[in-house]
């Protein structure tokens, strides 16, 4: 299975601001690019999204940044990627301009069909919380440079 940037990117923003949910300081826009080393425009539209999905609050100007909205235990990873990934087709068969000239006979798409929704119910099982719990934690703070105060 694979998935967008678009959403590996908003996995990477809800991780971030839950390890770093006890610190004081302002979380930027800047300072999560700078951290994951991507692009500040690509992440500005993750932000809106999940801010539009109230996942996280954003708030612009001097003294604006970005927080989570939602508790990292009542955000569950499969309800997330699905919302975000609506609309993906993992196969032609599945999407609204199918051309493909064997799909009254393949059975991929059942196959495909089957496959992802095992994937799904995997991710079904886990939330925010459990990508950041115990010594993760404290690893993800280190390694993404967040101050512990």
């Amino acid at each position: 299975m694979n998935i967008s940037r678009f959403t590996d990117y908003s996995l990477r923003v809800l991780i971030y601001l839950a390890a770093a949910k006890e610190t004081s300081h302002i979380i930027t826009i800047k300072e999560v690019a700078e951290r994951y080393q991507i692009s500040k425009n690509h992440l500005m539209k993750v932000v809106q999204e999940l801010s539009a999905n109230n996942h996280i609050n954003a708030t612009r100007g001097k003294n604006g940044g970005i927080k989570l909205n939602t508790a990292p235990e009542n955000i569950n990873i499969g309800q997330l990627v699905r919302s975000i990934e609506q609309g993906s087709t993992l196969v032609e068969c599945f999407g609204k301009d199918n051309q493909c000239v064997i799909t009254s006979s393949c059975q991929l798409k059942r196959m495909f069909a089957q496959a992802m929704e095992s994937f799904f119910d995997c991710l079904d099982q886990y939330t925010l919380a459990d990508l950041i719990k115990g010594e993760n934690k404290a690893a993800l703070r280190q390694v993404l440079k967040i101050p512990i105060e």
